[in-house]
């Protein structure tokens, strides 16, 4: 919105030309996001708590101690997020921009769904709220209406291909298959970011160490004197979402501080579908979507020891961990959650730091 504002009054007024920078609303998208985070926050918690007398329910078959540890802690603190990188986008970024709505859209669509499930967790003071198919159905829908939104935004080979890492010149044509392909890519990281969400702070911090990742890539691949010398695919128009990502951070970082061990407040689902939404349809953008898997590593781990466990037990009826997803396993083994969560942080820090490479191993 200031950008669309103030940006044609730069030639009157020397100082509005600073909003033409993508840096300089990138980090005003943080600062933004954040402060509101830290302001709204309380006031959010406590309505939170007000309505969810018993908090978030507690599922009976998980770790003994959360039983006691996490009884009673509100849910739905993914609405502080929301509601931040909301804000912050529509006031920091080029609203002309069709990259920038479509995931907006995305994000807030998938944290409906999540809302819903929240929802009717708390109030009927069970674990189990929308049933797994109805939430596949509804976001495999919203994913494929994304898909096809922005894929209409590119033009050329971009459209139908599939960039490969490590490799310069190899786009694959997918034709009409890059669709399931970005809607895999969508819903995937929503699911995975929603298994990881299971301790305090555990999922948040990895989620912003993708989004600064993938802002650094948006501002790359959008830019394209940067795109030619990385000789990574050039997405005009991708670079507005580094504002998206700055915000999403900002927002991040607001909710940690009331999130931090011992946790005020769970993202819940609201949160966690959103997120992993939001770094999905910003992977489909940039044309990153391999990448992702390394960059969110930590979140394809989480989800593949959910399978693999399932599968073991469904074939074999023998568990590989003692329980799934991963940090419950090491919860079993006697790892206090401080030290899993500050180890998984920064099993994240180094795949996002592989996944960068990427960009100039070529």
């Amino acid at each position: 919105m200031l950008f669309n504002l103030l940006s044609p009054l730069a030639d009157d007024f020397v100082a509005f030309n600073l909003f033409r920078f993508l840096t300089f609303r990138t980090g005003g998208a943080v600062i933004t996001a954040m402060v509101l985070s830290f302001v709204l926050g309380p006031s959010i918690i406590r309505w939170l708590r007000g309505r969810q007398a018993q908090g978030q329910p507690i599922r009976p078959d998980g770790p003994e101690s959360h039983l006691i540890t996490k009884k009673g802690t509100p849910t739905m603190g993914g609405l502080l997020i929301l509601i931040s990188l909301g804000i912050s986008t529509l006031l920091w970024a080029d609203l002309r921009n069709g990259f920038v709505w479509a995931v907006l859209i995305v994000t807030l669509g998938f944290g409906f769904i999540g809302f819903l499930d929240d929802f009717l967790k708390v109030t009927r003071a069970n674990h189990k709220g929308v049933s797994s198919r109805m939430k596949m159905i509804l976001q495999i829908g919203i994913a494929v209406v994304a898909a096809f939104w922005i894929l209409s935004l590119m033009r050329g080979p971009l459209q139908t291909g599939l960039a490969v890492p490590f490799f310069k010149d190899v786009l694959i044509n997918l034709g009409w298959f890059m669709i399931p392909v970005a809607v895999l890519v969508m819903v995937g990281a929503s699911n995975a970011v929603n298994l990881t969400d299971g301790l305090d702070g555990l999922a948040i911090v990895p989620v912003m160490i993708a989004a600064a990742s993938y802002g650094l890539i948006a501002y790359l691949v959008g830019n394209a004197v940067f795109s030619n010398y990385l000789q990574i695919h050039s997405v005009p128009g991708a670079g507005e979402l580094t504002v998206f990502c700055g915000a999403l951070v900002g927002a991040g970082l607001g909710f940690l501080w009331f999130n931090a061990p011992p946790a005020m407040v769970f993202m819940g689902d609201t949160g966690s579908l959103s997120l992993g939404g939001a770094l999905g349809s910003i992977a489909v953008v940039t044309k990153h979507e391999l990448v992702l898997m390394v960059i969110g590593g930590l979140f394809v781990l989480e989800t593949v020891s959910v399978i693999v466990q399932v599968t073991s037990f469904k074939l074999t009826g023998k568990r590989v961990f003692r329980m799934a997803p991963l940090h419950h396993h090491y919860e079993k083994k006697g790892w206090k959650e401080p030290t899993i969560v500050i180890r998984f942080w920064i099993i994240a820090v180094i795949l996002a730091l592989i996944g960068l490479s990427t960009l100039k191993l070529r």
